[in-house]
């Protein structure tokens, strides 16, 4: 991969960012390779060849939004506490960056989700997602019902706390707390999952890629509002129509050349650890 200018996004209140920026900075100039903090200018405008998150996942994701649906590679770097999109450790940072460099590192194409939200006739907001758009009520509110057509078919009428629409990627997301299936990365494929559904037999469906979703508000008890991938969101109204869909811009995600998908899995998530009571040494 040829890397000629690098954007550094980073937790902008994290001491350990700002001094891991430094050390990139420093690599880049041993290497004639020009790199920007988020916010600063990049001179000619171009976008830069690859975008190095600091961070953790919520960092990850808003850098994602600052993408868009631009080609830019985006490694993740974790100083957070979990990890799945900030995957590579601190202390792999600059022996993956130089795999990359070197064209050895794996590029992986993660799909991604977009709509919108239509108001009597008119769209109101659009949206792209890498993990999840999120249907939930306020605290306080009582359950709404929720109406889901697939393809123009008839699904499902859900009375419930909320709805989750998952790519793969936000599988480990609030998909998997609120008991959906995790689905492998290059499984193309969308969840949807109900959050804690009035009745018992509505459970997690994954559909295909191509599945074009509408949700339809048909009755509000309270606030409802739609999340998208954590990072934004707004509250709806009676009778709005929202649509989901695979969108055709995929995130490009930098992995670590040492760790696959179950090793991290594993690390993550803790299978196989050992139960320990008390009094175990």
């Amino acid at each position: 991969m040829r890397i000629e200018n690098i954007r550094i996004f980073k937790k902008r209140t994290s001491r350990r960012a700002a001094l891991l920026a430094e050390e990139l900075h420093k690599w880049a100039e041993g290497r004639g390779v020009t790199a920007f903090d988020d916010g600063e200018s990049a001179g000619s405008g171009a976008d830069p060849d690859l975008l190095i998150v600091l961070g953790g996942d919520g960092t990850f994701l808003s850098a994602v939004r600052w993408v868009g649906g631009r080609r830019i590679p985006i490694m993740g770097v974790n100083l957070g506490s979990l990890g799945f999109l900030t995957e590579i450790a601190v202390e792999e940072l600059f022996e993956t960056l130089t795999a990359l460099y070197e064209g050895t590192a794996p590029i992986e194409r993660r799909m991604t989700l977009e709509g919108e939200v239509t108001r009597r006739g008119e769209v109101k907001e659009r949206f792209r997602v890498l993990n999840d758009v999120v249907f939930s009520k306020t605290a306080l509110a009582r359950i709404s019902d929720l109406e889901v057509w697939v393809d123009g078919l008839f699904l499902a009428l859900y009375q419930a706390d909320g709805l989750i629409f998952s790519t793969p990627t936000g599988s480990t997301a609030y998909n998997l707390s609120a008991g959906g299936p995790i689905v492998h990365p290059s499984v193309p494929a969308i969840v949807l999952a109900p959050i804690c559904p009035h009745a018992m037999s509505h459970r997690p469906i994954i559909l295909g890629p191509e599945s074009k979703f509408e949700v339809r508000i048909r009755k509000k008890n309270g606030e409802v509002f739609v999340t998208l991938d954590g990072q934004s969101g707004f509250e709806l109204e009676h009778e709005d129509i929202i649509t989901v869909r695979r969108s055709a811009e995929d995130v490009l995600m930098v992995r670590s050349p040492k760790r696959d998908y179950f090793t991290l899995l594993r690390t993550k998530l803790r299978w196989g650890d050992k139960l320990r009571t008390e009094g175990d040494s």
